[in-house]
């Protein structure tokens, strides 16, 4: 599992925009959001919020991900259903959510299931991580993520 502080896997990515994503080395800081399923409704609200905060993320010069488990055909109806301005990776096989430990036991009902966890990371261009936040609950997260991702910016 990552840590604050520890080092971002070696894993190189290809996001829906067809930017290459290098996790250990992004080159500037990175947001790379976890969420368990395109167009469900907290997952909808979530990259509608780092959606709508693009342009600041961008000004500072922080780059926004985000990852789930789904295919990039279902990432491509997503982003041009709701229009997203974020970009997404497709984590089929699983490597970079189990290298970030966010594949994850999960219960319902009683019944035991293996699922996404709502998480967030803040890479700083040298590959570190900066923050981390797990078991994310989405009112307000993106904007305590961007509120972070600058005061980093200027330490």
């Amino acid at each position: 599992m990552i840590e604050e502080g520890s080092k971002a896997p070696a894993i190189e990515a290809t996001a829906s925009d067809g930017s290459k994503v290098n996790l250990s080395a992004p080159g500037q800081p990175l947001v790379l959001y976890f969420y368990p399923k395109d167009d469900t409704s907290g997952c909808t609200r979530e990259a509608q919020d780092f959606t709508a905060l693009a342009p600041e993320f961008k000004r500072a010069g922080i780059k926004v991900v985000g990852v789930s488990r789904d295919p990039m055909k279902s990432h491509e109806k997503f982003i041009g259903k709701y229009d997203l301005a974020v970009p997404l990776i497709s984590d089929e096989d699983g490597r970079i959510s189990d290298a970030f430990g966010t594949w994850v036991q999960k219960s319902m009902y009683g019944r035991k299931y293996m699922g996404m966890e709502r998480s967030t990371f803040l890479i700083g261009a040298d590959g570190r991580v900066l923050r981390a936040w797990r078991k994310v609950k989405v009112p307000g997260h993106a904007e305590e993520v961007l509120k972070a991702a600058k005061a980093s910016a200027l330490a």
